[in-house]
């Protein structure tokens, strides 16, 4: 349906024209010019004077054109067109002419015509009518072909088009009435003179001018081809009343006079016959609106009543309200939502369900509403009729009324209580999941059904050494180990048919090309498609378990090691004992000391051997101090130059800063020498040996990389040759009792074992460092002290020939007591026996003159000599005590040191180191 704002498409000068109305405008044309043929020859037949004709013509005349003028404005006011304007003012000026005109023609209203009119001045008034409306038709078609654009206001164009043409029409009348005179005569005694011709003509081209500028132009609207057909017709009436005829009131004068009514009557007409036409649309228009509305009036009935209906059953509160806050509407949810009826909300404040401190908020929402703002899933707290808060998730909206003003808002509030209780459970879950993902210390793969990898745990940088982004879109089989591939594959394929893989191991590929293994469980989950593995690193505790295997082999050894050592001291002892009185008994017997010598040699190194032992199994009792290792190393090296030979080159570089360790001096000098030793073995053709000291401080990385390393500050001794080195294969090795590289008969294999283990039994580390064709280097880290080292002891001179004072000597292997007994006898001493730690009790009981309790640690019974020399001190305080032993444990050993103020006489002994240590004992 057209609506009522096309005007331009229904408008008599915006329509273009059809070829019906083009046929309609020539046969108007053809029509003119045949009645004008018909009446032209009789032009100058003289007719009777009737100047009531005159009158009467005219004042049709301007009426037409008034009316026509007026149609024409109104067109103008409606499109605004310049060249309607034009044409408008043409008419204008037509319609007030042909009234003076009638009002200074001689003897109508006056002799001479009113307005002091002159006999020229109804002529020239007459010429200016028809001289002026085609100069206002050339405007009007100049400005439709030129296309100017509408004009923005109508008031002043339309303003300044009447008085502009009643200007010009008063001023051309009052010159041609004040100088009638001066201008030339058109009419002499009634008859039209040579100037009337010429004026004639000059109008008759201008109008031919204008026909021609509207006929040019394409394509011609209706308005156009009528106006074209008004032209023609005034060219008729031109030629019949003015050129033609003779004088005034002939034929050619009446006729022209009919001619040109009728052509003003053409525009009019057809300006009728559209205002009829727009009338009758405008009429057919308003009632399809009419019915348009009422059939949009019903819709929208039944849409409000599907809206009320949707509001109603909605699960969602939707309330409305005013920009002030008061509620308007108030549906079914938003009762059972906060708890009051609809008759208790309408009409009252927002704040009815808006806890007291949210109040701005709420006030801060209408505003933005106000404003045309649109508020999307804003979360909030709104209160129950019974108190308790509410989670809501509020959509704002304003509503507008017919003319776009924003008058309330409605809301829908929905109740997110539960649903955000259940998004922060799940936010918390998935977030710490997400912190099992990033913290996980094993490898955790997401995979999809190729076994592409969708996600990668960031611990995979430490397992693998690929960031989780190296490996994130590339298949796992990329990085199995490839002789695993098809298990793998396998495992997996079982996940798929809804098996749960646990613990099947498999080995991944590190960055750096060797192989880890994994302990692995793997799952398919169905509704998201993806592979799960979680796999851990089995490296440290394969590792773990090698040292744990380790250490129960060394503690095994050192089990058998003690026991092996306790019984094989006591057999020592007596042999030890025992040669120095064969070899005094065979002093003049040459080949008889030989053997004694030989024996003597055994003897000493069956106790060196058992030092070693028991210095592998930490069993040794250690007598630490503040060590100055600098000094200690200068010492060793000095006495290790002869040792290892003029072609081993020794070189010390020690540190600056004073170097002081808790360590005992003894064992750390012979575990040193051991080192030496080795490395001249391992330089056959010479080489340089270097002995380094420096303060180091072990941190918490290296701690993690070297297992049983506590973090702190150590003094570093290193021991570096620049021999063969030591074979990869041999480095976990090294440091195994009874191991060696050398040939047989070249060495027991326990020096390195001595080394290791005085280091740990110090609480210290043993590092080891070796290249094949470059040398080694083994560095000793031992526990630093902050104390100044300890000064030496002064060895006061003791007389170890003997005494007179009593000893009980308690020994359980009886040929070791009856030696010892027999030692101490011969030293002067009174000497008692007892075989265990009871007996002994009973003779000291007996005997309250014993100055001395000599005993062995290691004793059976309920007793060993820590506890008997314990309980006889309670007895007897001032008794004094001298331990001895093959084997300490942990009696008068602890932490791998001697317990403080304890003497002890280590087996084997010879008699000399047995008479100072009683004399040591009597005299501390």
């Amino acid at each position: 349906m057209q609506s009522i704002e096309d005007t331009g498409e229904v408008l008599l000068s915006t329509t273009t024209a059809t070829h019906r109305d083009r046929v309609a405008a020539l046969a108007a044309v053809v029509v003119s010019a045949l009645l004008f043929a018909a009446a032209a020859p009789f032009a100058k037949v003289q007719l009777p004077a009737m100047p009531a004709f005159v009158a009467s013509y005219q004042s049709a005349l301007a009426l037409n054109d008034l009316i026509t003028a007026f149609l024409l404005f109104s067109q103008f006011v409606l499109l605004r067109s310049r060249p309607l304007l034009w044409l408008a003012s043409g008419y204008l000026f037509t319609a007030p002419a042909a009234l003076l005109h009638t009002l200074v023609f001689p003897g109508l209203y006056s002799q001479t015509g009113l307005l002091g009119a002159g006999p020229q001045s109804a002529v020239w008034i007459y010429m200016i009518w028809h001289g002026g409306f085609p100069f206002f038709v050339l405007a009007y078609a100049l400005h439709t072909r030129r296309r100017f654009a509408p004009v923005s206001s109508v008031a002043a164009p339309l303003s300044f088009a009447i008085l502009g043409v009643a200007i010009v029409l008063a001023a051309l009348t009052w010159t041609v009435i004040a100088f009638d005179s001066s201008l030339p005569a058109l009419i002499h005694d009634g008859t039209a003179t040579t100037a009337l011709k010429v004026v004639v003509g000059a109008i008759w081209c201008v109008t031919l001018l204008a026909l021609a500028m509207l006929a040019w132009r394409r394509p011609h609207t209706i308005l156009d081809l009528w106006v074209m057909v008004v032209l023609c017709a005034w060219l008729f009436d031109l030629s019949l009343s003015s050129m033609l005829n003779a004088a005034r009131f002939d034929l050619g004068y009446y006729a022209g006079r009919i001619y040109g009514l009728l052509a003003a009557s053409f525009v009019l007409g057809v300006l009728l016959a559209d205002n009829v036409g727009l009338q009758t649309r405008l009429t057919r228009l308003l009632r399809q609106q009419r019915r348009q509305n009422e059939s949009e009036r019903a819709r929208f009935i039944a849409r409000e009543r599907l809206f009320s209906a949707v509001v109603e059953s909605s699960n969602d509160a939707i309330i409305t309200l005013t920009l002030h806050g008061k509620i308007t509407s108030w549906n079914r949810a938003a009762e059972q939502l906060f708890g009051y009826g609809a008759d208790d909300a309408l009409g009252n404040d927002i704040g009815l369900i808006v806890p007291a401190e949210r109040r701005s908020e709420v006030d801060g929402i209408l505003g933005r509403i106000g404003g045309g703002e649109k508020i999307e899933h804003h979360e909030t707290v709104r209160r129950h009729r019974d108190g308790h808060t509410i989670e809501v998730s509020l959509s704002v909206s304003p509503i507008h009324d017919a003319r776009g003003t924003v008058i309330g808002a409605s809301k829908v509030a929905r109740d997110i209580t539960e649903s955000k209780r259940t998004r922060h459970a799940l936010n918390r879950e998935t977030e710490e999941r997400r912190r099992i993902f990033e913290t996980s210390q094993d490898l955790i793969l997401i995979a999809n059904s190729r076994g592409d990898l969708m996600q990668v745990s960031p611990s995979a940088q430490g397992i693998l050494g690929y960031r989780p982004e190296e490996m994130v879109g590339r298949n796992a089989s990329d990085f199995v180990y490839p002789p695993e591939l098809e298990t793998v594959r396998s495992q997996m394929r079982d996940c798929r048919r809804g098996r749960d893989i646990h613990n099947f191991e498999a080995q991944l590929l590190h960055k750096e090309g060797r192989g880890v293994v994994l302990n692995w469980m793997a799952s398919w989950s169905e509704p998201v498609q993806r592979h799960f593995f979680v796999g851990r690193d089995l490296t440290e505790k394969r590792a773990a378990e090698a040292q744990f295997r380790q250490a129960q082999k060394m503690e095994a050894v050192g089990q058998l090691t003690g026991g092996v050592a306790h019984d094989f001291n006591n057999i020592l002892t007596v042999i030890t004992g025992s040669i120095s009185i064969l070899s005094d008994a065979v002093a003049g017997r040459p080949e008889l000391a030989s053997v004694a010598k030989l024996i003597d040699d055994s003897a000493d190194r069956g106790a060196h051997l058992t030092r070693q032992l028991l210095a592998f199994a930490r069993k040794q009792p250690l007598q630490p101090v503040d060590l100055d290792v600098n000094a200690l190393m200068n010492e060793t090296a000095a006495l290790l130059r002869p040792t290892l030979g003029e072609h081993i080159e020794i070189e010390r570089i020690l540190s600056l800063d004073p170097c002081t360790a808790l360590a005992d001096p003894n064992q750390l000098a012979t575990a040193i020498v051991n080192l030496a030793l080795n490395a001249r073995d391992a330089m056959p053709q010479g080489g340089k040996l270097t002995l380094e000291t420096a303060n180091v401080a072990l941190d918490q990385d290296y701690a993690d990389a070297n297992n049983e390393v506590a973090v702190g500050n150590y003094v570093m001794v290193a021991v570096s040759d620049t021999g063969s080195g030591i074979p990869p294969a041999y480095l976990d090795k090294v440091f195994d009792p009874f191991f060696s590289t050398k040939g047989v008969g070249k060495g027991t294999g326990l020096g390195l074992s001595m080394v290791f283990g005085f280091v740990k039994q110090s609480g210290g580390h043993i590092k080891v460092y070796s290249e094949v064709g470059h040398g080694t280097s083994i560095k000793l880290y031992l526990p630093r002290s902050a104390s100044m080292p300890t000064a030496a002891t002064d060895q006061r001179a003791l007389d170890t020939s003997g005494g007179n004072e009593t000893i009980l000597v308690v020994e359980d292997d009886p040929m070791v007591r009856q030696h010892v007994v027999t030692q101490v006898a011969s030293l002067g001493y009174t000497t008692l026996a007892a075989a265990n730690a009871a007996e002994a009790l009973d003779v000291l009981e007996r005997h309250p003159e014993i100055d001395l309790l000599f005993t062995d640690v290691i004793m059976p019974g309920a007793m060993n000599g820590r506890q008997l020399a314990d309980t006889a001190r309670a007895r007897r305080p001032s008794l004094k005590t001298l331990f001895t032993s093959g084997y300490t444990e942990n009696a008068i050993v602890h932490h791998g040191r001697l317990d403080a103020g304890v003497l002890l006489l280590a087996k084997p002994y010879r008699k000399p180191e047995l008479a100072r240590m009683i004399r040591i004992a009597l005299e501390g």
